[in-house]
């Protein structure tokens, strides 16, 4: 047996021979910080550098890589250990199966899922197959597979259940979810703080507000489950989005005590809901604590906290928070300025945005997609056509910070095809649509109709409009069909 088979006795990496990796695994990939690109190239050169670490490396790093949405890389480390036969248990299987999910697509997970051995296939790989279809939102498949799970009477735990009734909240049938907790109860399964949450959801959902209430009673009286802070959190999230701001409160104050861990995901709930009760004191409140707890706080913390201020309007303690984080950040986020940025451009203050944008430049924050779609969104409400073009021709070619592309809301196409309509523009018509296509598969038939119309009230004719149409598939109205034989000249 090979030395990467070995689960490893002692979680010590000071004490390395040559053949091993010099440093843990995790510090290895993360060492030049957490983009998917510089992540994927630590883990190249560790593969290429053939060096050895042990299994409950391999598995911590997963976790981390997980944990921070780092799906491909996360996969390639599974599937290089599997090469060199690091033995796989149920669990890492099952694991595996939801790395190829999210980085390949439901189909290599069912691939995986059909081509391993029956005594493979236990409640965990069946789980980890359901939970990717309920993430999916296939509801026919995950119902078919949690049924196939009950007929071979694979041990279920909670787990099962809590992905099927996030799947039906998700789709929009919270109705389902009161049968499935009766399901859950005759079978004797424990409902745990999960289960709890999203059957108050649910009920939220169809607003039996005193249902929720009833719930959360039921919970506090199980001896078996303890609520935290996530509890109290959904709880006053489902009564602020009743209007119930005092029982949001009394809810936040318990979610407060509950924080005994100091979760920086509890801080920054309590900022944004008391931020939506519209209590500026406790938002500001809580902000102190958080600084307390985390003297290093985090960009995504600052963001969080100027949104809430600007949604409550208080630009001058979102300009100061704002200054406080530039002075002190070790590197410049721009999805922090973006928020100050939207609001100077909401309040028609255009000198101070650009001047945000090429001050966030200078400190090597690039705009980023959101940030030309600010200034998208402000010269369309200000009529400036061209400009905004512009923007959504930067937005497009930047993409999403994700890799995946930026594309415009079917409201802002429609808005840009109707001016080009009356001011019957074709040509600008036609330049717009050549930037939409690096970014949609298809222009749809709305588009396509708009353009029809743009050629025939300038009185332009195409020669080619039938034969893009048909690559397109695209059918039109009998209206815009006659149009359509007007301005065809073969």
């Amino acid at each position: 047996m090979s030395v990467m088979q070995r689960y490893g006795r002692s979680k010590s990496v000071v004490k390395r021979s040559k053949k091993y990796l010099e440093e843990a695994l995790y510090v290895k990939l993360f060492k030049d910080g957490g983009s998917q690109l510089s992540v994927r190239q630590n883990l190249n050169s560790f593969i290429k550098s053939g060096k050895r670490v042990y299994k409950w490396e391999v598995g911590d790093t997963l976790k981390k890589l997980r944990r921070r949405n780092l799906y491909q890389p996360a996969l390639k480390l599974s599937e290089t250990m599997a090469k060199r036969n690091m033995n796989k248990t149920v669990s890492d299987r099952a694991i595996h199966l939801d790395l190829l999910a999210k980085a390949q697509g439901i189909t290599a997970a069912e691939n995986y899922f059909v081509s391993l051995p029956e005594s493979a296939k236990n409640h965990l790989c069946y789980g980890a197959l359901l939970n990717c279809y309920c993430k999916e939102l296939m509801t026919e498949k995950a119902e078919g597979l949690m049924e196939k799970m009950k007929e071979l009477s694979l041990p279920l735990s909670s787990m099962p259940y809590n992905s099927l009734m996030t799947l039906y909240t998700k789709v929009g049938q919270p109705e389902k979810i009161p049968s499935i907790i009766q399901e859950m109860k005759a079978s004797n399964i424990m409902l745990d703080c999960y289960t709890y949450n999203v059957w108050m959801r649910a009920l939220a959902a169809v607003n039996d507000i005193s249902g929720v209430e009833r719930v959360h009673d039921e919970m506090k009286r199980d001896g078996r489950v303890t609520g935290d802070w996530t509890t109290y959190s959904n709880l006053a999230a489902i009564f602020v989005d009743a209007g119930l701001f005092d029982k949001a409160e009394v809810a936040l104050k318990e979610l407060e005590k509950r924080n005994a861990f100091k979760d920086l995901s509890a801080y920054q709930f309590l900022i944004t809901l008391y931020g939506r009760t519209g209590n500026l004191y406790e938002v500001y409140r809580v902000w102190r604590s958080l600084r307390l707890a985390f003297p290093k706080t985090a960009n995504i913390s600052y963001l969080n906290m100027i949104q809430v201020l600007v949604n409550l309007k208080d630009l001058p303690g979102a300009e100061k928070c704002f200054r406080e984080w530039e002075c002190g950040c070790p590197t410049y986020d721009i999805r922090v300025a973006n928020v100050l940025i939207g609001a100077y451009a909401k309040l028609d203050v255009l000198e101070k945005a650009e001047e945000l944008k090429e001050r966030a430049r200078r400190r090597g924050a690039k705009p980023n997609a959101k940030t030309w779609e600010i200034f998208l969104d402000y010269h369309l409400q200000k009529g400036d056509f061209k400009l905004a073009v512009d923007c959504l021709d930067k937005a497009i070619t930047i993409g999403r910070g994700n890799g995946e592309k930026w594309i415009p809301s079917s409201k802002i196409i429609g808005i840009m095809m109707r001016h080009f309509e009356q001011e019957k523009d074709v040509d600008g018509a036609e330049e717009f649509l050549e930037i939409l296509k690096k970014s949609v598969d298809s222009l749809g038939v709305e588009v396509f109709e708009s353009l029809i119309r743009t050629y025939a009230a300038a009185g332009r004719t195409s020669s080619a409009m039938q034969r893009r149409l048909k690559m397109e598939n695209v059918e039109v109205s009998e209206d815009t069909q006659k149009l359509l034989e007007a301005i065809c000249v073969e």
